[in-house]
This record gives C-alpha cells, structure tokens and sequence, in this order.
C-alpha cells in the first residue's frame, strides 16, 4: 500500500552508496528526505536479502503507459510519468520528436508546467534540428538546420525548463547552437548525425557533452573513418547515452562504451514510447505511426526503431544479469551520472542524508520490489 514513510528505518539490506556498498545496511527516511539518524519512534522495514539503490534518473524518455509526452494531454504525460515511477525513475525528463516549431514551442509551454510543479526535471528537444541521413523514427520533412535563433525559441518557450538538444552539429547552424546552449547552461547533445570524427571534435571543443544513443542515429565505427563514435567515446567531456534493451545494441557494443568510456560516463536511458509499460499495438510517435510487436517499436513505413518499451528497472536487471557490469558502475549510470548531468546531484541520485528519499528496492535477483519517491511510497515491498 502505497502512503508516505515519515519516519522509516530500513534495515538488513545490501545499500549502494557513492563510497561502496553496505552489507546489513541502512537507509533513514525522514519525511521527504534521507536522514543521518532515526527517531525513537522511527518504522524499522527488514529488507534482509534485499538491494537499496537510488532511484533511477532518466534523461531521455518519450513516453510511456500509452501516453506521450509530445502530443498528450497534462493527464495522459502524467499517466506516463507514473507508469515510469512505477518502474523505478523517480526523475524523468521530458523528451519530444520533431515536430513543427509552433507545435514544438506549445508543447513546451505545456511540459514547462510540469517541470515547474516538480512532476518533469526538464524537457529535452530530440529534433527537428538533427540529418535527415540519420533521421531515425523522425518526419524528414519536418526537420531542419539548428538555426541558432530558432533554437532559442524553443529555450525561451520552455521557460528555462530545457535542459538538453539533441543536434546533428555538422548541419549549418550546428556549432553556433551548441555554443548558444552551452552559454545558457542547456545540454549540447550529438545525435542523429552523420558528422566524420573531425565534426565532431570540433563540436565537443564548442561546448556539447552529451552522445544522444551512441551507436544508434550515426554512422559506424570504420578502420578509417572513425567518425563520431570515436570522437565520442575518447573525449573525457562527453557522457554517452546507452540503450541496454537487448534491441538498440549488442551486448559487445555496450561492453566497448563502458570499457572505453567508463561507468562515471556512461547514461543509461530508456528513450521510451509510449508502448513503455503498457504493451503491443499501433501507436503514434509524432506524426509518425509506430507498431510494437513483442516489445519492439518499429515505423510501420520503413521498419525504423522507433525508441523503446524500456523501462530502467528492466535496464538494471539487464545490465547486471546479463552484462555483466558490476552492480555500483550501473547505480552511477543510472542515476548519479544523468543527475549530475542535469543539475540536481544535490537532490537525488545518491542515498545520502539531506537528498530526496528516492530509492529503489531489489530483490536478490535484482528484480523490482518496491520504489519510494520523495518519502512516499510509489510502490511498497511486501516483505515477508
């Protein structure tokens, strides 16, 4: 039953902190937030043979619970809001498809008032400004130059709500935006481009710091055009975007962006429809119609991917039970790293006193068990 904590101790299970992870740890909720010590009267919940992680931070997400945050009503991008906290992300960003720039700045203007009363960390703009060489599950038709000025339209409509672009930097316009973003404190991102490795470079010398799904949207890793998966994933300012839902990448990929670019730069990301948590069928992504069939969105024309039904609980489990990756380097990829890259690394992504009590609780098989959100149960373990 889902209800605020006030004061909770929970108890006995392993904790993933910045520091390492705690056997027979605990996690003190007070209120609303993590404490350094428990009342007298403090709730004790034994979470023996359980995992406590932080809750999930996902920067790159279009939906979900047969909604979409492009085109749905305030109701529907709130049922998609829940459906993800339902599954672990206690923050989430906002992210559109390309669209019209009128549509695109109403859309804003709408997703900025979410944003606002604490529901969305942010809005991230993935188009119209990226090639239509590379143009994924986006209208080509619609897309366009990243003209710097048109750009700041978009900022100014989301009323200091953006926080990432996702830009093709080697289209005209390309590094003038991402300088523009930089200088206003917004997430210059590389994606869905077919920039060589010297485009690139010069992009990330101009201010981006984000991959945008490395590997997916741009041209292969070639002997001698490296292009931008090189670039990216030698650059120590740049974190890269990773899909781990078995479809967007190979496992060997997913080894190669953590081995070369380390778990401190590494993003996991669901780059969800609205599919996410809710199931196959025809579905609209844009103005584009997308069908899922066994949990892969594809462009009914053309057969594109057309983002995820991914959810970060299932990325975890993914990623250590089959990956491999070690269960700390997954914590900072999924939650301390895309906080940080958002600003609010003060609040959430870690477990430690005064930060939101955003936690995440695993069983040992590292499947879902309960998720808390602000000291609030979103959904509570039943133990025992």
């Amino acid at each position: 039953m889902a209800g605020r904590a006030d004061s909770t101790v929970l108890a006995g299970a392993r904790v993933v902190l910045p520091t390492g992870t705690v056997e027979n740890g605990r996690v003190i909720v007070e209120g609303t937030r993590i404490a350094g010590s428990a009342a007298e009267d403090a709730r004790t919940l034994d979470l023996s043979g359980h995992w406590v992680v932080p809750g999930f931070v996902d920067m790159h997400n279009h939906g979900g619970g047969g909604a979409s945050f492009t085109s749905g009503t305030v109701d529907e991008v709130l049922t998609g809001i829940r459906t993800h906290r339902e599954h672990g992300t206690t923050t989430l960003v906002a992210s559109t498809v390309t669209g019209e720039m009128d549509f695109l700045a109403h859309r804003a203007g709408v997703l900025s008032e979410l944003v606002e009363q604490g529901d969305l960390a942010g809005i991230h703009f993935e188009g119209p400004f990226i090639s239509p060489c590379r143009k994924g599950a986006h209208s080509e038709e619609l897309l366009r130059d990243p003209d710097p000025a048109e750009v700041r339209k978009l900022m100014d409509a989301a009323r200091g709500t953006a926080k990432m672009f996702t830009l093709a930097t080697e289209l005209p316009g390309g590094i003038d935006s991402v300088r523009l973003l930089a200088e206003h404190g917004v997430i210059a991102a590389i994606g869905h481009t077919d920039a060589t490795y010297e485009q690139t470079v010069e992009a990330i010398d101009a201010g981006a710091t984000v991959a945008t799904h490395l590997f997916n949207a741009m041209p292969p890793l070639a002997h001698r055009e490296p292009g931008p998966i090189a670039a990216l994933l030698e650059d120590e300012r740049i974190t890269v975007e990773l899909i781990d839902d078995g479809t967007h990448l190979h496992p060997a990929a997913l080894e190669l962006a953590y081995h070369h670019a380390g778990a401190h730069r590494v993003a996991l990301i669901t780059d969800a429809m609205d599919a996410a948590g809710f199931g196959d069928g025809l579905y609209q992504l844009g103005p584009l119609a997308v069908e899922v069939e066994d949990g892969v969105a594809r462009l009914v024309e053309g057969g594109s991917i057309a983002g995820s039904t991914l959810t970060l609980d299932t990325a975890f489990h993914r990623a250590v039970t089959i990956d491999g990756i070690p269960v700390g380097d997954v914590v900072q990829s999924i939650s301390a790293n895309p906080a940080r890259l958002l600003g609010v690394y003060d609040r959430v992504g870690s477990l430690e006193p005064g930060k939101d009590a955003d936690l995440v609780v695993l069983d040992a098989d590292f499947g879902l068990k309960g998720v808390m959100r602000k000291g609030e149960w979103i959904k509570e373990p039943q133990i025992g």
